[in-house]
């Protein structure tokens, strides 16, 4: 295994990472699902899209006396709907062993790493899930936080490509160059994408930072974590493909057993997290899954902290 440095830069997402937004995600999901008779949302389905961007979907299923005349819950008007259930996303919370880490990072680190957010959501949709949230946010510069809808990211692929964290990686370095909006934060070595951390809940998420070249902290929800067992080296090593033959492998044989919506289901009572797992390292040293920010390793990435 190589020896890797020490971390000079943190690049964080933000959806089940940093905030509870994916349980919310999921109570709305649920609601339409169910108003067309259809059960709950899968962590097989959801899997295969979180952080991509884009409204959830899911195949319509078999047609039963209740749902027969129902439109299928995707498309424009599942989209409709979704964008009308935003209000509980404005009493989102942090999750367990954020702030901490956001403050140890910030004050007690030495020296403190540079952090960064790189996110899939919009500008306006991250205010409306975290204006309420200053303990959170003030940890972050506006010119390190990238969103989908940014202009730097318009000729750029969205996750799982590596593209938004290393326009994270280039803002770091431009404001330790003294360039643009981070003038003034002071001239020191630039950051190399080997020394940058990223802090992923994903799949597509830990494959974006393993094609940036970036060392990655998986910290999945527990109920991803449930359904990616036996997969856990291939989400680390960013086998993005082969993750995914397998959840739809897996999706499918669920689905001939008739499971609807009990086991491998996510129901609103689920919360993101789920306590302390064990740590699984990737083969070649570059990522690790952990059951929760309470559990990182700060010395274990050359992060020394103070007393």
């Amino acid at each position: 295994m190589a020896i890797l440095p020490p971390i000079r830069a943190c690049i964080f997402d933000l959806d089940g990472l940093l905030i509870n937004s994916e349980d919310i995600y999921t109570e709305i999901y649920n609601k339409i699902l169910h108003s067309y008779g259809k059960p709950s949302l899968k962590w097989t389905t959801k899997a295969l899209q979180q952080s991509r961007g884009k409204i959830l979907t899911t195949s319509p299923g078999p047609r039963t006396p209740n749902n027969q005349h129902a439109p299928p819950p995707h498309g424009p008007d599942f989209q409709t709907q979704v964008a009308t259930h935003h209000d509980p996303f404005t009493t989102s919370t942090p999750l367990p062993g954020v702030l901490t880490l956001l403050q140890t990072l910030s004050s007690s680190a030495s020296p403190p790493p540079h952090l960064a957010l790189a996110s899939s959501t919009t500008l306006s949709f991250f205010q409306k899930k975290t204006s309420h949230l200053p303990s959170l946010t003030r940890h972050f510069a506006p010119h390190s936080c990238l969103f989908r809808d940014d202009a730097d990211m318009q000729a750029k692929n969205g996750k799982p490509a590596g593209d938004i964290f290393l326009l994270a990686l280039g803002r770091i370095n431009a404001s330790l160059m003294g360039v643009g909006e981070g003038e003034g934060e002071g001239q020191g070595r630039v950051v190399r994408a080997d020394e940058c951390l990223v802090f992923e809940d994903s799949i597509a998420g830990v494959a974006a930072g393993r094609a940036a070249g970036m060392r990655v902290c998986w910290v999945p929800h527990r109920g991803l974590r449930e359904v990616c067992q036996g997969m856990e080296q291939e989400v680390l090593a960013g086998k993005m493909d082969e993750v995914e033959g397998r959840l739809l492998a897996l999706e499918a044989e669920r689905a001939s057993k008739g499971w609807e919506g009990e086991e491998g289901s996510i129901s609103e009572g689920e919360a993101e997290g789920g306590g302390r797992v064990d740590r699984i390292v990737s083969g070649d040293g570059w990522a690790e899954m952990i059951g929760s920010l309470e559990e990182f390793d700060y010395a274990g990435y050359g992060i020394r902290v103070q007393d």
